[in-house]
């Protein structure tokens, strides 16, 4: 039986009566017997774009408007605001109250930088961190955000690298994990990759209040177009990230690896039918700390794995087309797809016909 990580009804108090009066009679009961939310965000089969909010059992609870695709969300536990960021090379991200009290706020990136789709918050809420790129001079950046200031921008700090993803602030609330994917674009160009043969990918803790670089990784030469993207933290504070190979398709370079503060990167080896069905293509990474493990998808290869985290051996693999947004959910995970399909941790499996889901899905615990 699941104990509840608030009592419900300081939840419906602190939701407030215009998110009750809103949602269906269904929904709000899901609501209430649900430990956590999803947020996601997607592309409507009418070719409008936002960002929902998902009850366990993959159901809409909210949903908000963005002006463009959206790419991963991050969550303000002290606020309890979450913030969508467009798909590179969007300039905008949208704060939103995920209970819908109140009205979406706008971040527009500044001149000479977009956003590169992720961000996190300080433990204390009161900055945003966001991947962005100072495509002029070809370089990373994150850019610092008030949130105690309607997001004002108050400064920016490099990533020494090139190509910024996904960031992680470590345990520490002070150190920040940046993958940098290593290849430079121009919004001049749209998406296209202006340095495949000599990109560099780099992994780097910076301290988020000095600016500073405090330790970089770089892969081997000859896996110098080997992208890393997308990153989680298990429990023991290893990072594991997933890689996208910019290569010769014939190719099979190993595709994930774990991070270790003073270590070298270490790439994790894989069945070659589990690596093979990548297609070099990692577009997810999720952990689950009550299960330790860590699970890894491809929308290119329409498949999934899960690795026990203390091992590094695949425990289980799924073929599921177009698969990519990750989260825990029970011993398990939730997953979506660009098919518009969302399977539980359970394995329940349910579709939403209006929707197609973006890339990444947040687990948003509900606390108090």
């Amino acid at each position: 039986m699941r104990t509840p990580l608030i009592d419900r009804r300081d939840f419906l108090r602190a939701a407030g009566a215009g998110f009750v009066a809103a949602m269906a009679p269904q929904a709000w009961a899901d609501t209430l017997a649900a430990d956590a939310v999803f947020a996601t965000a997607f592309v409507k089969r009418d070719g409008s774009f936002g960002a929902a909010v998902l009850s366990e059992a993959g159901k809409v609870l909210h949903a908000i408007d963005l002006p463009d695709r959206g790419h991963d969300v991050t969550f303000d536990s002290v606020s309890k605001r979450s913030v969508v960021f467009a798909r590179q090379p969007g300039t905008f991200a949208v704060v939103f109250d995920h209970t819908g009290r109140e009205a979406p706020l706008t971040i527009a990136s500044i001149t000479g930088r977009h956003f590169f789709g992720h961000g996190v918050f300080s433990t204390d809420g009161a900055l945003l961190y966001a991947t962005e790129n100072d495509f002029d001079n070809a370089a990373g950046v994150v850019g610092v955000y008030d949130a105690r200031a309607k997001f004002s921008r108050v400064g920016e700090f490099p990533t020494y690298g090139m190509g910024p993803h996904e960031l992680l602030l470590l345990g520490d609330g002070r150190t920040i994990a940046i993958a940098n994917g290593g290849i430079e674009t121009h919004p001049d160009y749209g998406r296209a990759e202006l340095n495949i043969a000599t990109m560099k990918p780099s992994y780097v803790l910076v301290d988020r209040i000095t600016g500073d670089l405090i330790e970089k990784h770089e892969l081997p030469a000859s896996l110098h177009q080997l992208s890393i993207r997308h990153m989680d933290a298990d429990p023991s504070g290893a990072i594991w990230f997933g890689c996208q190979y910019r290569g010769p398709g014939t190719d099979r370079p190993l595709l994930v690896g774990r991070a270790a503060r003073g270590k070298e990167l270490q790439l994790l080896d894989m069945p070659q039918d589990v690596l093979s069905g990548f297609r070099n293509y990692i577009g997810s990474v999720a952990a689950n700390p009550v299960a330790g493990t860590i699970a890894v998808s491809s929308p290119e290869g329409n498949s999934l794995a899960v690795i026990d985290a203390a091992s590094g051996k695949i425990v289980a693999t799924k073929a599921v087309v177009e698969v990519c947004g990750l989260a825990p959910d029970g011993p398990g995970f939730m997953a979506t797809t660009g098919a518009g399909e969302i399977i539980e941790g359970s394995g329940t499996t349910r579709s939403e016909p209006d929707y197609v889901w973006d890339n990444h899905m947040l687990r948003i615990a509900q606390t108090a």
